[in-house]
């Protein structure tokens, strides 16, 4: 008697482009590694008096024309394939697509990817990187007033309440749906708004995607088919320093979308950085101690912009610009405040049962700090300085959790859902 069937393998499906970009990121690292194997081999070679020194840690000779030669081979191998990838490509967008659509597996991979190397994909010009957009459903909205006349079945743009969702480093907008909930539909069925989503290359630095996202927002209200009453944004771990970063160059800018945002909610956002960022710059700095291994150091220093804005919570140009973006040794931030006549909200985690098992300092959800999370520090330009009933702390919750939490999502609809509009009247009248 045959065995119960195991249920197939989740595939992973790629679009023609992705696997082009997979390609050319793929050779890219190959050159890379070579890079890296040279200087280490120049390292020991000038110690041992075979090869000269060299600033560069570059071999010299035969030797050098060696791996010169490797690294041409390597480059035009992958020119080649590039090549031959792009004639099975639709010619133009108007081409009938005969493509794989984007699926909620592949959506999830390319954002990771574009986490951990983002910035570099959207330098090198690779098709992996994302292009920053509003979707629903995983489908990019048309920014123009007659297309959002008439939406499909995922958006209705009949609303007045627009909530705009943030997602954090290495995710898409897709994954708000964690566990079967999504604070977006939530708040649709409980305060009427109509959520949009924000899908970006979280690898670039947070003030380049503060400033595309201030943008997009201009030209999302520009092209609401009817006037917006109110509009909230909700951002979740990174998510949060873009949603103010974008707060920050619209006030810089004069954007009148700012005027339209009431509400600002952050869930585990590290304001003031996250100690696992710091901890990789440590990690760079032990390796270079030493000639021999220091050559390893290139390899932890191709992380991201966006994950090395983390280590104290970059918002502006100005927090990174004029020096390398690795060489950030303490807290020398501009002060960022929180947008003037918008309320903002934080939410954070800890994965004790209660907050005062371990100072804020020292314990939170796993990545983010509770102190991080609440906007506070030692530097009173620095810290938000939020009244307490603008904060609030889920005990036991992980950081991915915070997408899922039955406490995070009452509290949700306390500050956003129709409690709130029903407490207004009732505080009028007191």
């Amino acid at each position: 008697m045959p065995g119960p069937t195991s249920p197939p393998p989740r595939r992973l499906p790629l679009r023609r482009s992705d696997l082009r970009g997979l390609s050319r990121l793929g050779i890219e690292g190959s050159v890379a590694i070579t890079s890296l194997v040279e200087a280490m081999h120049h390292t020991i070679a000038s110690r041992i008096g075979f090869d000269r020194p060299s600033v560069e840690s570059r071999s010299s000779g035969l030797t050098g024309m060696v791996y010169r030669t490797v690294r041409g081979a390597l480059r035009a191998a992958g020119h080649g394939v590039d090549a031959g990838l792009r004639l099975v490509e639709p010619a133009a967008p108007s081409t009938p697509r005969t493509d794989l659509p984007a699926t909620p597996e592949r959506d999830a991979f390319i954002a990771a990817l574009n986490g951990v190397c983002g910035d570099h994909l959207a330098a090198s010009g690779n098709p992996l990187a994302i292009a920053m957009s509003l979707r629903c459903g995983g489908v990019p909205l048309c920014l123009q007033r007659a297309a959002l006349a008439a939406p499909g079945p995922s958006l209705t743009t009949s609303g007045s309440k627009l909530l705009v969702l943030v997602h954090g480093l290495c995710m898409s907008d897709r994954q708000w749906l964690r566990h079967g909930h999504d604070h977006g539909q939530a708040l649709a069925r409980d305060g009427g708004f109509t959520p949009l989503y924000l899908h970006y290359n979280s690898g670039r630095h947070v003030s380049h995607n503060g400033r595309d996202f201030a943008a997009l927002l201009q030209q999302l209200l520009d092209a609401w088919p009817r006037p917006v009453d109110e509009l909230v944004i909700l951002g979740h771990s990174v998510g949060g320093l873009v949603a103010r970063s974008a707060c920050h160059h619209a006030a810089q800018h004069g954007q009148p979308w700012l005027g339209a945002l009431s509400t600002l909610v952050c869930l585990g956002t590290p304001h003031h950085g996250a100690p696992l960022e710091r901890g990789g710059r440590w990690l760079d700095q032990l390796l270079e101690l030493s000639p021999y291994v220091a050559p390893f150091a290139r390899l932890g220093k191709l992380r991201s912009a966006g994950i090395t804005d983390l280590r104290y919570g970059n918002l502006q140009q100005a927090d990174w610009q004029g020096r390398d973006r690795h060489a950030q040794r303490r807290d020398d931030r501009r002060p960022t405040p929180l947008p003037a006549g918008v309320d903002t909200f934080v939410i954070a985690a800890t994965l004790a049962a209660t907050p005062a098992q371990l100072p804020h300092a020292l314990l939170g959800d796993g990545l983010v700090t509770l102190a991080s999370a609440l906007g506070e520090h030692a530097d009173p330009a620095l810290a938000l300085r939020l009244p307490q009933h603008h904060r609030h702390v889920v005990t036991a919750c992980g950081h991915l959790d915070l997408l899922c939490h039955a406490a995070v999502s009452a509290q949700l609809r306390r500050w956003l859902g129709r409690a709130r509009a029903a407490a207004a009247p009732a505080a009028s009248t007191a």
